[in-house]
Order: structure tokens, then C-alpha cells, then sequence
């Protein structure tokens, strides 16, 4: 079996992460697939983003929802990572991408490429990110069946079981992707910067979500189980037991050598990482 290659926010390691270097970098990388993050501006457009905030991708700030796409598209999406943009991959004004102009870049590979989609959002404020999103790709002429656009297959993703379960009404479980990682209540506390009391309350609400999550994949809901690597070697298991239900793995980000060859053991189908042309030579490598 050969294992399918997903560049994290394109070939985020290269270029600064959902630009349209990084995608076009994935593509050129050899990349089989790329994810991408969405979030919605002021006037409903959805933009690459992992963040709901401007403030560590951007020279802005604030948060993405309370601007809109032309003000955003005013913003330097690329210079914090310190590198250099080349001329053919559009230069620093043209890297903020919506999901129509990667569809466009998709389209244009001019080869099959999947597209993994993720919704971060919690669900609070109802499913209009997933509706948003639903409705562009139906105008661009995705079918839901078969979750295919013309060369591109695409698939959803989100650690939120509530999102996963809004997106199965219309979607076949083999395209829908449960994300899955272990809490840590002081990575929360520290990234969230939140107190002990706070923090323990959140962790309970991820830890009832995880365990909600796991579940949809055991059941079938989500035909495709998503852990973080650390999550796999730290659930073996789990990881057998889904396997035996017939659930496919996509594994997130694995960039080193040691976790790709232990995926790869384990008969893992696709691998989400920042490093895709690396990966590609591991995978060539191999087949020698």
C-alpha cells in the first residue's frame, strides 16, 4: 500500500502557513493533498486561517471576523516567516487565499489532489461556517456523493463532533474526518492563558468532546479516524480497534523520519505533515 502525502497548510515548513506559496510549493513538492483551515470574514467570505485572530499570521490585529475580505486582503500574510516570497508564486500582496482561489490552484494541478478541509470553530455560534462552506463548493460544482470536484477530493475534518455530525447529514462518512488528540490541561492553561480552576473547566469540556469523537469513529460516523502522532503511540489499542472496525487514518503532523516509518508500519493511508517534499523522499525512497 502506498501512503498518500498531506501538506499541513501547504508546505508550511518552506513558506508561512495557508499562503498561496505554501500551496503552490505543496503542489510542486509532489503532495498528493493539502489541508487548509477556514474561517469567516465580515462579509462571509472564507479566507485560509488557522487563527480567529489576525495577530500571529498577520501584520494585523483582531480578530479575522470583524474585517472584511478587502480589508484583509490589505494585510502581509507572509513576511513573519522570514522568507522570502518568489516572484511566480505571487509575492507578498497576493498570498492571503479564500477557498475559491485554492479550489482554483487545485484545479490547475493539472493531476488528482485531495483537499482536506478543517473546521476549528466550536460550534457556539451554529453551524454557518459549515453552511458557508457547503454552499461555495456546491456553486463551484462539488458533488456531495462522491465529496469530488472535478480532479480534486475533497474531505472535512474537525475535532468538534458537533461539526462532524452537521456535515453527515449531507456527506458520506468515507469523506468525513473525527480529529482526535489527548488533553493536557497545562498545555490549555498555558495556551489558552487560563487559571487552574478555568482551565480544569475547559479540559473537562475537550475531554467530553474527545471521548464523543471517539465514538463517531467507532461507530462509522466518520469513516476516517484522525489522531495527532502522539496520539497513535500513545493509544495502540485504540488505534487496533479501529482499524478492525474498517475506520482509514489520516495521522497528524508527522515530519519526522522515526514517526513516519511508525505510521507507515501500521498500515497508516495518509499522513498530514509540514515537510511534504521530505516525505516525498522517504516515500520514493522506500519504493526503490
Amino acid at each position: 500500500m502506498t501512503w498518500k502525502i498531506y501538506a499541513h497548510r501547504g508546505a508550511s515548513e518552506e513558506y508561512a502557513e495557508h499562503t498561496r506559496a505554501a500551496y503552490l510549493q505543496a503542489l510542486a513538492d509532489g503532495a498528493d493533498g493539502v489541508e487548509c483551515d477556514l474561517q469567516l470574514s465580515a462579509d462571509e467570505e472564507l479566507v485560509l486561517l488557522h487563527d480567529d485572530t489576525l495577530d500571529r499570521t498577520s501584520d494585523g490585529t483582531g480578530p479575522v471576523g470583524e474585517h472584511t475580505l478587502e480589508e484583509l486582503r490589505a494585510l502581509d500574510f507572509s513576511s513573519w516567516k522570514g522568507v522570502r516570497v518568489p516572484a511566480e508564486y505571487g509575492g507578498p500582496a497576493n498570498q492571503l487565499l479564500t477557498l475559491s482561489e485554492l479550489l482554483e490552484i487545485l484545479l490547475d494541478a493539472g493531476r488528482p489532489v485531495g483537499l482536506a478541509i478543517e473546521f476549528k470553530h466550536a460550534g457556539p455560534f451554529g453551524p454557518r461556517l459549515e453552511e458557508r462552506t457547503l454552499e461555495v463548493l456546491l456553486d463551484a460544482g462539488w458533488l456531495p456523493q462522491s465529496s469530488q470536484l472535478e480532479n480534486i477530493a475533497i474531505s472535512f475534518m474537525s475535532f468538534h463532533p458537533e461539526a462532524v455530525k452537521y456535515l453527515a447529514q449531507t456527506v458520506p462518512a468515507r469523506h468525513l474526518c473525527q480529529l482526535v488528540a489527548d488533553v493536557d490541561v497545562a498545555d490549555i492553561r498555558e495556551e489558552m492563558d487560563l487559571g487552574a480552576l478555568s482551565g480544569e473547566a475547559v479540559a473537562v469540556l475537550m475531554r467530553r468532546a474527545l471521548a464523543e469523537g471517539e465514538r463517531l469513529i467507532e461507530d462509522g460516523v466518520a469513516g476516517l479516524a484522525g489522531p495527532g502522532i502522539d496520539y497513535v503511540r500513545a493509544h495502540p489499542d485504540t488505534v487496533a480497534a479501529w482499524r478492525q472496525t474498517g475506520a482509514r487514518f489520516r495521522v497528524w503532523t508527522v515530519d519526522a523520519a522515526a514517526d513516519v516509518e511508525h505510521c507507515v508500519g501500521l498500515g497508516i493511508e495518509e499522513i498530514t505533515t509540514n515537510r511534504p517534499a521530505a516525505l516525498r523522499g522517504l516515500r520514493d525512497a522506500a519504493s526503490v
